[in-house]
């Protein structure tokens, strides 16, 4: 049985990690929030597929039309030809444009601004009402897209943390995420996020993790464990 809080024990190590990620890869770049409704789209693209294709997707749709309100009207066969690259361009086609469809338009353009109006939790209800939306594109479009604290747990991370011995013994994905923002003050949820995916990416890669060269070796259950298994 998981514990219902993270301890102020796990807390502090989580801080300590932090840290060490920080000093070691440098502090993160963290986008400013700026278009909504285009970290919405790149979310909806970048699911169960490579950044390499869903970015590719993404460029194509921007090249090709410069306002989401061009891509709510074009013809679906179009949308789903840019976006080909992502996989599912159908079923990826036809979400983006019916939420396009339901936003309601400020100064011409579909817009998420009323979300960023709302109470975090009401916000978060509301996103995960949209069909194609699930907790870690709600987490990314209120973070990245409006500001508004929410920590996304993307294939990385849920890695990570599950390796690291952040997050309790079969935790699902979906639970890590209200896990993870009580985890870490709100004010590092995007650094720490972000950490996390560049870790997941240079070093504790899912297949091989590179432990040899890993800064957080001393507080990683995963590494502790494999040593102390080569001391028996």
């Amino acid at each position: 049985m998981t514990e219902r809080a993270p301890s102020p024990s796990l807390r502090r190590r989580a801080r300590a990690i932090d840290r060490r990620l920080e000093a070691f890869y440098g502090p993160p770049r963290i986008p400013v929030p700026g278009d909504p409704v285009g970290v919405l789209v790149r979310a909806l693209l970048s699911q169960n597929t490579s950044d390499r294709n869903s970015d590719q997707a993404f460029r194509r749709l921007r090249a090709r039309f410069h306002t989401w309100s061009g891509v709510r009207d074009a013809p679906p066969h179009t949308v789903e030809t840019l976006i080909r690259p992502a996989g599912l361009s159908a079923v990826r086609a036809r979400r983006i444009q019916a939420l396009l469809r339901i936003l309601p338009v400020v100064r011409g353009e579909p817009s998420l601004a009323f979300v960023g109006d709302m109470p975090v939790e009401e916000a978060k209800a509301w996103l995960l009402g949209q069909t194609g939306i699930g907790p870690k594109t709600a987490a990314i479009v209120l973070l990245f897209g409006l500001g508004i604290p929410a920590f996304p747990v993307d294939t990385h991370v849920y890695r990570v943390a599950r390796r690291i011995g952040l997050l309790p013994a079969g935790m699902s994905r979906e639970a890590a995420h209200g896990w993870m923002e009580a985890l870490v003050p709100p004010e590092r949820y995007a650094p720490f996020h972000l950490l996390l995916v560049r870790h997941g990416r240079e070093l504790c890669r899912a297949r091989v993790p590179r432990c040899g060269g890993c800064p957080v070796q001393e507080s990683c259950a995963f590494f502790t464990g494999q040593t102390a298994g080569r001391r028996l």
